[in-house]
């Protein structure tokens, strides 16, 4: 009765192995998984609990618990959830626009505000309309989600009013960009 041999099996395999392939041929395949290796966390990968944010009501911040969808001149509407000056809808223009001979600025900062209607997040850009003197209605401070200052487009802590005629700031607008 023969017995199986481990020594002479792997033997066996790695000669078969070693007559079917070159040093070349190794280098190379060695050579281009070392290339490819980085790329491998760059792959889409599925994350469905990633895609799906936790919007329960417990979830939510203080301004996304109370903010309401009728009134765009109070700052607890939805869209202002990051905003800091005065609202362009109660100086002459609008959320989106800004009152006449107010020139809008060209960048801005964005916040992520949740539409209680549709409980939806969607991405709000904040730009500020310049060259008319500051009004002073409807001066909103909300700091939903602000981030410190090092990290400047998403700071409401910076007058914006780069690449205008005029750096003298008048109003705020909260341009709705689309779903967050």
């Amino acid at each position: 009765m023969k017995l199986f041999n481990p020594d002479a099996a792997a033997e066996k395999l790695l000669r078969r192995f070693a007559g079917g392939t070159s040093r070349r041929g190794m280098l190379a395949r060695l050579g281009g998984a070392l290339v490819a290796a980085p790329v491998f966390p760059l792959l889409p990968v599925s994350r469905a609990e990633a895609a799906k944010p936790d919007r329960s009501p417990e979830a939510k911040t203080a301004f996304a618990r109370n903010a309401q969808t009728k009134d765009d001149t109070q700052c607890d509407y939805w869209r202002y959830c990051a905003i800091d000056g005065a609202l362009c809808s109660c100086c002459g223009g609008g959320v989106h626009t800004c009152p006449a001979g107010a020139e809008s600025s060209p960048v801005s900062w964005v916040g992520t505000c949740i539409n209680p209607d549709d409980g939806k997040a969607y991405m709000i850009a904040y730009r500020d309309c310049c060259g008319k003197p500051m009004c002073s209605q409807c001066e909103c401070d909300n700091t939903d989600r602000e981030t410190p200052l090092y990290v400047p487009n998403l700071n409401n802590n910076v007058i914006w009013c780069f690449g205008t005629q005029s750096m003298e700031y008048h109003c705020s607008t909260a341009v709705l960009v689309g779903p967050a």
